[in-house]
């Protein structure tokens, strides 16, 4: 059976297309409420292949948005960091001197470098990462520009993603 994906900005997007054109033996990946809203007809439901995967949506803007007061932030950065003993410790320590707490932290081989050399040219050594951390802090909280001037010493690579209010409601 042939299938060919198609590209869309958003599943609900995706949804919206097929109707307006009124093509059929289409179907989109969409939510119950996209077929409600454009008439479709929803073949199944639950097709994950990991229960526990969400969707995260950025806003994004071209300065920084001061924080609201009495609001929880969230931060998101990516670094990567000088190959060494306790690198990830040393790393990870300058959030938790400062008892910030991590929300997430994960790894990524790096693309443009994935082999690390051992000194003096020698046998190739582990993958060269990149980590994604998002910790509980705003920019503006002094301890937040602490905790990542101290990582800017060990990191090799070092940025910003963005602050925005954290999203405090139960999964």
């Amino acid at each position: 059976r042939l299938c060919l994906k198609e590209a869309v900005d958003d599943t609900a997007g995706a949804a919206a297309f097929i109707a307006q054109n009124k093509l059929r033996g289409v179907a989109a990946v969409a939510s119950r409420r996209a077929a409600e809203l454009y008439g479709m007809e929803v073949m199944d439901e639950g097709i994950q292949d990991d229960k526990s995967n969400v969707t995260r949506f950025l806003a994004l803007a071209r300065e920084p948005l001061p924080p609201r007061e009495g609001v929880p932030y969230k931060t998101s950065i990516a670094c990567s960091l000088k190959e060494g003993p306790g690198s990830l410790f040393k790393a990870l320590s300058c959030f938790a001197l400062r008892d910030i707490n991590m929300t997430k932290v994960e790894s990524r081989p790096m693309r443009w470098k994935p082999i690390t050399q051992e000194a003096g040219g020698g046998r190739p050594m582990q993958f060269s990462y990149l980590f994604y951390i998002d910790f509980e802090a705003s920019m503006a909280d002094t301890n937040a520009q602490n905790a990542l001037r101290q990582l800017q010493e060990t990191a090799t690579f070092l940025r910003v993603l963005g602050s925005y209010p954290a999203d405090d409601s139960k999964l």
